[in-house]
């Protein structure tokens, strides 16, 4: 039973968020990007405060090593995107001079950035993407996996934050592939598959996780910390313009909808 909901959970992150992507990307959802930018943030914070960090220190696992993990977790993925963006500097950098290094936009400018950069580029960029996509995905399926290891609860809402934090990340691949193809629905169906390759490393997770039950908790620290990173430094420091009272009222309604939605979901599994 908790196989079968460790496939749907990552095959729902995993291709689902693709699909949301899309539809913020190309279909009628495109004016709502701003909110649900804000939504995934309030989610994906909720769901590292609020159940996996809880979960993980409830362990007989030590504070100090829980938070030592937690730290070298936030370091790791800074050096990990600190790596893709000098790859996507190196990729797309020729006739774009140098940029201010504000990582808030790096997943929506390598975006952008690709659109404007010549074909040869954009077509090798296109191959770069999808393999860094689908290793990204097969860490959140070992992710996913070791939520629902935990508690039934827990792997849905990891799902559900995973699919959040991915919608950014695959609104910039979207477009790069579609720059490098030319066809819009050749790159959905690309991406889709880097996306269900999530679903592989939750198997992988299932496995690990069982043999290495007693490192669970830093197994949900370190998906912790994945989020908390993704939220603080990818999402929220795109929501940090100049905007309308109005618009910053609105900001932090969706950023509240999200922690609320995390909170419900939560609440209704548990209640099972």
């Amino acid at each position: 039973m908790t196989l079968i909901a460790i496939i749907l959970g990552t095959l729902t992150a995993g291709i689902g968020s693709v699909w949301l992507a899309a539809a913020l990307s190309f279909g009628a959802l495109a004016k709502y990007t701003q909110h649900m930018l804000s939504l995934a943030a309030g989610a994906l914070l909720a769901t590292a405060f609020m159940h996996l960090l809880p979960e993980a220190f409830e362990s007989q696992a030590g504070a100090q090593e829980l938070f030592a993990a937690l730290l070298a977790g936030l370091v790791f993925f800074f050096l990990l995107d600190k790596a893709e963006l000098w790859h996507h500097g190196h990729e797309h950098g020729a006739g774009h001079g140098h940029e201010p290094h504000d990582h808030g936009h790096s997943h929506h400018q390598h975006a952008h950035d690709s659109e404007r950069s010549a074909e040869p580029n954009g077509a090798s960029g296109g191959w770069a993407v999808l393999a860094g996509d689908s290793v990204h995905c097969f860490g959140d399926g070992i992710m996913i996996a070791s939520a629902f290891m935990a508690d039934m609860r827990l792997g849905i809402v990891a799902s559900l934050a995973v699919l959040a934090h991915e919608v950014p990340h695959h609104m910039g691949d979207l477009v790069v592939l579609r720059q490098s193809t030319g066809n819009q629905r050749a790159a959905i169906v690309k991406v889709s598959l880097a996306g269900a390759v999530t679903a592989l490393g939750g198997v992988l997770g299932y496995v690990l996780v069982e043999q290495l039950f007693d490192f669970l908790p830093f197994f949900l620290t370190l998906a912790s910390s994945s989020f908390i990173y993704v939220a603080l430094a990818d999402l929220i420091p795109q929501l940090q313009k100049r905007v309308s009272p109005r618009e910053t009222a609105a900001q932090i309604a969706w950023l509240l909808a999200g922690i609320a939605l995390v909170m419900l979901i939560s609440a209704l599994a548990h209640s099972r």
